[in-house]
């Protein structure tokens, strides 16, 4: 299930470093105000300590100018280095070693930062995300039930070792001629 304020991008971001090893949270409220309310969200926060790799992820399915959306992400992964500390509390970790990713559905041309991070367009997630699970059988190396769009994923990438069967849910529409 989606957790509240993740939308499907997140989701997944948070479910591939999961799975990954990694030690992550979601829709991180920081930078309490006095007077109520935050400075800002991170979408996915994560640390997998074998590596010694902290990394933050921004995910977004906008079409905005390039010029807004550096100043957006700028803000982003400023708030990000700030409240980083308080995100993993009582893990020693440097702001300096933060990995700012930027995840877009529809990135700009010519574009591989953003904001002071790094951009992955989501298509290459995909890839990634496919490429690590190629050869993992569902039925001998499932992903685990909590990873469910994961787990669809892995699904798709071992339906394409085989060739579809003549069976399908809804039966195609006979053509009239």
């Amino acid at each position: 299930m989606i957790g509240a304020g993740m939308n499907h991008l997140e989701q997944l971001v948070s479910e591939w470093l999961q799975y990954n090893g990694y030690f992550v949270r979601n829709s991180v409220l920081v930078g309490r105000r006095p007077k109520g309310g935050f400075e800002g969200e991170l979408d996915v926060v994560g640390i997998h300590l074998g590596r010694d790799h902290l990394i933050h992820v921004e995910c977004s399915l906008d079409a905005d100018s390039k010029e807004k959306r550096e100043q957006r992400f700028s803000d982003k992964f400023a708030r990000g280095r700030k409240f980083i500390s308080e995100v993993f509390v009582g893990l020693s970790v440097d702001a300096d070693k933060l990995d700012s990713v930027a995840v877009l559905q529809f990135p700009n041309k010519d574009v591989s930062q953003l904001g002071g991070g790094r951009l992955l367009h989501t298509r290459d997630l995909i890839h990634e995300i496919f490429s690590g699970l190629t050869g993992k059988s569902p039925s001998s190396g499932a992903v685990p039930p909590n990873l469910p769009l994961l787990r669809t994923l892995q699904l798709a990438a071992d339906a394409q070792t085989v060739s579809p069967g003549p069976h399908r849910l809804i039966e195609p529409t006979p053509t009239v001629s």
